[in-house]
């Protein structure tokens, strides 16, 4: 899996003016082209009578998936400073939309490539970032007594912990780097006196705190 990446939390909605046009930026966080392609409808939806819906969007680890859109705008003067706001940014996973409202007055296609760039970059100021990492999930099966003094030293050590279940013992989930399993199993292994079981899952992406 690829390294480490950035994203948003959440949604964001911004508008700067500028010769009497509006532009308004709606940042989404999306997984796949087709749900970026589903929140550059639903923008379209929110603002039948704006005159131009331009849209960037970048998706996966490795920000592979590149798309941009002027939507009527001068060729280059739209959507590729929009996609370029988010990739100095270092952002992934996000679909860009802004939606202008024109005021009148010819931009020219600098003052439209600054505008645009400029909505963007302005809404991901905005926007709270999250960094998405691999881990590897691993599931401890341990006896209660000793269940809590793991999970301390796992949180201690920066470990993302899950959920656990009960029954005759405790299965606890963590979350950990990849290179961090044999530390988890070899702490499993001491608390417990050599009788936790310690089963690795699957890598998935986790969000960590920027």
């Amino acid at each position: 899996m690829s390294a480490e990446y950035r994203t948003i939390a959440g949604a964001v909605d911004t508008e700067i003016e500028l010769s009497r046009s509006r532009f308004l930026t709606r940042l989404e966080r999306v997984d796949d082209e087709s749900a970026a392609r589903d929140a550059i409808a639903e923008a379209r939806a929110r603002h039948p009578r704006a005159r131009h819906h331009c849209t960037a969007f970048v998706i996966g680890p490795d920000g592979r998936i590149q798309r941009s859109n002027d939507d009527g705008e001068p060729s280059g003067t739209a959507g590729a400073p929009m996609l370029d706001a988010l990739t100095s940014a270092g952002l992934s996973d996000v679909v860009a939309v802004v939606t202008r409202y024109f005021g009148g007055v010819l931009l020219g296609a600098g003052g439209l490539t600054r505008a645009y760039r400029a909505a963007v970059a302005g809404a991901v100021a905005e926007a709270r970032l999250v960094r998405r990492a691999p881990r590897r999930e691993v599931a401890v099966e341990l006896a209660y007594d000793v269940a809590a003094v793991l999970e301390s030293e796992c949180r201690r050590r920066g470990y993302a912990v899950g959920a656990a279940a009960y029954s005759d013992a405790v299965v606890q989930r963590f979350s950990v780097p990849e290179d961090e399993v044999e530390s988890l199993r070899s702490l499993a292994a001491e608390v417990s006196a050599g009788s936790a079981r310690v089963r690795s899952g699957d890598v998935r992406y986790v969000d960590l705190a920027e």
